[in-house]
């Protein structure tokens, strides 16, 4: 309480804060639009008197307007292509800022991080979060990787603070730009209370699987998440059960159309699920499994634990930073320990849940970036 009337009496009610580089909320995939959909409310209930607005991406939301939990959603007009929808809209977006009168604009992700040098020319304080080295990802090719690694220096370059999800990227950036290292913070994602008590017997019904009889993975269809990795293990282990994997494609891809090809009776995909269904299939799955390349700090994976799903992930440095005991982690890539953990008993999996709901706070991660925001203002409110 203290710190909200602390954060009221700092601000006037004519402050707003816009925040890019995301597609929208509620009810849109990915991890970046998750830690949206959790942080930004809860900000503004910390801070109650500033406008909130998320400059989203039109094609991805029913609507060109809306509010979700005290924080408006604007569309701003893009093509749906994953080489140029985050450019574009970003771009657009900051001047929707700059019009708006926002004093500070905060861009998630380093490919719209490209646009951090317009904002500040237009006089706007910069905040960006880093999510993961994009760059790294298998579905982009030479072009998009160096335009991605520009969007990384011009972002840590012109950004008035940054902000780094793990904690091994944080170090990976202070190490790389030394001179900016005391503007680089770690916040983490948080483990959150997925909503609703939905009933699992019409969705297990629905998907043909029964309460803890199922692997479970939830994940994009794309390279770097490594289902491909998962499907080849399933099929040649022993496991009785069936895999269910949740989560669909952003765009249209060769890779897609091959995972979807290996759908059958014990491989199912269920596509995007509501995030009461998600809970369900957490409760209720025998082991949740990420077999990642790539992540920032995984979303997903910091759900199921909240849930006390049992879970297996790959050794990547950000799922090694949710900091289980080393029987939840396989070899990245290496299908034969990964097939031979499956047929593993299920009890090796566990996790403590609370102690990973302890690290992992969504409440706390708004209030530090709360006190980002209040330091990249203090010189335009002093």
């Amino acid at each position: 309480m203290l710190q909200q009337t602390n954060a009221s009496a700092r601000y006037s009610g004519a402050d707003t804060i816009c925040v890019t580089g995301l597609r929208g909320f509620p009810h849109v995939m990915g991890g970046v639009e998750s830690h949206c959909e959790e942080l930004l409310p809860r900000i503004k209930a910390l801070w109650p008197d500033h406008r909130s607005v998320v400059l989203g991406r039109a094609p991805y939301l029913p609507a060109a307007r809306g509010r979700h939990r005290g924080v408006e959603i604007v569309g701003i007009p893009c093509p749906r292509s994953k080489h140029l929808e985050a450019v574009v809209s970003t771009f657009l977006a900051i001047f929707a800022a700059s019009r708006q009168g926002a004093k500070l604009i905060h861009i998630h992700a380093i490919g719209p991080g490209l646009m951090a040098p317009l904002a500040r020319l237009l006089g706007l304080k910069v905040v960006v979060t880093h999510h993961g080295a994009d760059y790294n990802r298998a579905k982009w090719g030479l072009l998009a990787r160096g335009a991605l690694r520009a969007g990384e220096w011009l972002a840590l370059t012109f950004a008035d603070r940054v902000i780094a999800v793990s904690p091994s990227l944080a170090a990976q950036l202070q190490h790389a730009f030394p001179r900016r290292a005391e503007t680089i913070a770690y916040i983490p994602n948080g483990a959150p209370d997925l909503p609703g008590d939905a009933d699992p017997v019409p969705l297990f019904d629905q998907l043909g699987i029964a309460k803890g009889d199922f692997l479970l993975a939830v994940a994009r269809l794309v390279p770097e998440k490594g289902l491909h990795d998962l499907i080849e293990a399933f099929e040649r282990s022993n496991y009785p059960g069936k895999l269910v994997i949740a989560g669909s494609a952003d765009h249209d891809s060769d890779y897609a159309r091959a995972l979807l090809e290996r759908a059958g009776d014990r491989v199912i995909f269920a596509g995007v699920q509501s995030r009461a269904a998600l809970k369900c299939l957490y409760e209720h799955c025998a082991l949740f499994v990420m077999p990642s390349y790539h992540e920032g700090l995984p979303i997903a994976a910091l759900e199921a634990a909240s849930c006390g799903a049992p879970m297996l992930l790959s050794d990547i440095p950000a799922n090694l930073d949710i900091g289980l005991g080393s029987q939840n982690y396989f070899p990245v890539g290496d299908v034969a320990a990964l097939t031979e953990r499956l047929a593993a008993d299920r009890a090796d999996f566990r996790v403590d849940r609370d102690n990973v709901r302890a690290r992992f706070s969504w409440d706390r991660a708004a209030e530090d970036t709360l006190e980002i925001y209040r330091s990249a203002l203090a010189p335009e409110q002093a």
